[in-house]
């Protein structure tokens, strides 16, 4: 049995994988979103990320998809109680406005909240900086749906160092609730977003992370090695400079696997689980087959010189 973790200075304790909702509604249709939720949660798994603008790039959809599809799986599954949803506000467009001004903030959380068809999110994220508002009417527009038990934890999106330390202080200093969790993106091939000051930071301030793009939109999976791969799906036309850039990467990742028994994916999610201040890494799937892959990362240990073998191919 896998070990939960706790999730920074929040009360939730979680295996150390996150399923991703961005497909749910979009490469996913409800069939087999409904199918990849309930291996997810059969598999242990609790915490499901999405967005309120999930899947507003798709032609047609207006954004919402997704936590309307992971709402009507909550309805027909009843599962609601052994889940935990986490949520974004702060990428819709905003008419007049901007995308974390209060007001946008608190109607943000009301749609989503409709969307899922539940009473509390029970974290609720910034998706993204917005400098345009000050930083103490973020805050208490967060604070204001803590109070009103229509959240219970926050985190930030796409925060660099010095925003974030700037918003959790502003928060602390104001008696407000303040940002527990982080949401950066992160992976064995990108790794600037993050090491640094914001990983130095999180991990003084015991800020949970929870990094995205783990498996680097496919390439750690080890699905794009040559140029012929990159027409394999709609995703493959960006993956020209990995490829050309970060082989050593999937060289480093292949000696693992076969030392490990595991596959690429199980490999990247590991590696990511192992850094410091990350509590879960978040990746999404399409099948059954691929969350029984994704969750067999959260009992996988990486040796120490395995993992210094594959931070030092992704320099």
């Amino acid at each position: 049995m896998t070990d939960l973790r706790r999730l920074g200075a929040t009360d939730f304790h979680i295996l150390p994988l996150v399923l991703g909702g961005n497909v749910f509604g979009w490469t996913a249709d409800q069939a087999t979103s409904f199918a990849v939720l309930d291996a997810f949660v059969a598999g242990g798994g609790s915490l499901i990320d999405t967005a309120d603008m999930y899947s507003r790039w798709v032609p047609g959809n207006q954004g919402g998809e997704s936590e309307t599809m992971i709402g009507a799986w909550l309805k027909q599954s009843g599962k609601r109680d052994d889940v935990l949803i986490a949520t974004k506000v702060g990428m819709m467009p905003v008419e007049g406005g901007s995308p974390l001004s209060a007001a946008a903030i608190v109607a943000g959380c009301e749609a989503s909240l409709k969307r899922l068809g539940i009473e509390t999110i029970d974290l609720y994220y910034a998706h993204q900086d917005d400098a345009e508002v000050p930083l103490d009417e973020v805050a208490e527009a967060f604070a204001s749906l803590v109070k009103a038990g229509k959240v219970r934890a926050l985190g930030a999106s796409n925060y660099h160092a010095a925003r974030l330390k700037a918003a959790v202080d502003t928060a602390r200093a104001a008696g407000l609730p303040h940002f527990q969790v982080l949401q950066p993106e992160y992976n064995l091939v990108n790794r600037r977003h993050f090491e640094g000051q914001l990983q130095d930071y999180c991990v003084e301030h015991n800020i949970g992370v929870l990094p995205y793009y783990g498996l680097a939109s496919g390439f750690l999976t080890g699905k794009y090695r040559t140029p012929e791969d990159m027409e394999q799906s709609p995703r493959g036309s960006g993956m020209a400079e990995l490829i050309a850039q970060k082989s050593g990467v999937l060289a480093a990742m292949d000696s693992v696997a076969a030392e490990a028994g595991a596959t690429l994916a199980q490999i990247a999610l590991a590696w990511l689980a192992a850094q410091p201040g990350v509590v879960a890494p978040i990746a999404s799937a399409t099948s059954v087959e691929q969350v029984e892959d994704l969750l067999g990362a959260t009992r996988l240990k990486l040796s120490t010189d395995q993992l210094e073998r594959l931070t030092n191919a992704g320099v």
